[in-house]
């Protein structure tokens, strides 16, 4: 099951995301995602395992398990790289072994002092706060972003965490419109004006934490998880799934694209198991009935500074 993008590619509906993905363990994982189904596969610079993955995508073709032109391979620039897209493009293509990415995205919407191409540890002042760099537009990292296009080293281009306002500036801007804008949404954090947006105006939407997070964010973050909602578990019961097919569900039925994260074999085939069965609009109401403008992920415990303020 794919969602058409403006530019006449497809992207699956379900990918795995490789966020704190262990490198040692990624071989593994991605092989055996591969033979469960899955096609999409969600990195980032910043996640610091391109290369484990590159080496695991490498063992796919070279073994024949699939082919190149089967998957759909996301990656992220990341926020000091925005003076240097092409150079940090190159390098996350080098690390994944790939002559081509399906998509990449502005990790997050800010630029900050550059510290070299692949160098991706927050860039802090001595106060301890993001140090920005003022002089890099958003609209000119995004025209470097379109330079990709042309060298045919990206299919597609997107933006990620970007809000109704910035969205709307970059379509603005653009000459090749961004296909896909990645944000946090889920149950508690449904943002249905943001999503809307943007599928009205072409661009469609791939939910990131779209699990809420769960033991990661609950850990990192101090965030409650949506896995433990009442209702979701009541909908659960009703429909004989478990309470993240739901929301897997639930997030594909209101098409966007969702890419939860899992280390474990049994999640692995548990989210990919959503496909046979549909949540009828009583459910969808009580899920809608279930947000509490509640964001899961927040960078500010690292930057010292709200990007979302």
């Amino acid at each position: 099951m794919a969602i058409p993008l403006n530019n006449g590619f497809k992207m699956p509906v379900m990918g795995l995301g490789v966020w704190r993905m262990e490198g040692k363990d990624i071989k593994n994982l991605l092989i055996k995602a591969i033979n469960i189904g899955y096609r999409h596969f969600d990195c980032a610079a910043d996640y610091q395992n391109e290369g484990e993955v590159g080496e695991a995508l490498a063992e796919a073709f070279e073994t024949g398990l699939v082919k190149r032109e089967d998957l759909f391979i996301t990656t992220k620039l990341w926020n000091s790289d925005h003076g240097h897209v092409v150079e940090a493009c190159k390098d996350s293509l080098k690390k994944l072994r790939l002559d081509y990415l399906d998509l990449y995205l502005v990790h997050f919407p800010i630029a900050t002092k550059h510290t070299g191409v692949g160098a991706t540890a927050s860039a802090l002042g001595e106060d301890g706060v993001l140090d920005i760099d003022t002089t890099i537009s958003l609209e000119t990292t995004w025209h470097s972003m379109e330079e990709l296009v042309s060298m045919g080293l990206v299919r597609s281009i997107g933006i990620s965490n970007y809000d109704i306002f910035l969205t709307r500036d970059c379509l603005a801007y653009a000459k090749i419109k961004p296909a896909v804008n990645q944000i946090e949404t889920h149950p508690y954090f449904q943002r249905d004006s943001l999503v809307k947006f943007c599928q009205k105006h072409g661009i469609a939407v791939t939910a990131h934490t779209p699990l809420g997070g769960a033991a990661a964010n609950i850990e990192w973050f101090g965030s409650v998880s949506c896995l433990e909602e009442p209702i979701l578990k009541g909908i659960s019961e009703k429909h004989k799934k478990t309470v993240a097919q739901i929301v897997l569900r639930w997030g594909i039925q209101r098409r966007t694209i969702v890419i939860p994260k899992t280390s474990k074999l049994e999640r692995l085939e548990e989210n990919f198991q959503v496909f046979d069965f549909e949540l009828d609009n009583g459910d969808m109401e009580l899920i809608k009935g279930v947000d509490r403008n509640s964001r899961t992920n927040q960078p500010a415990k690292f930057w010292g500074i709200d990007l979302y303020a």
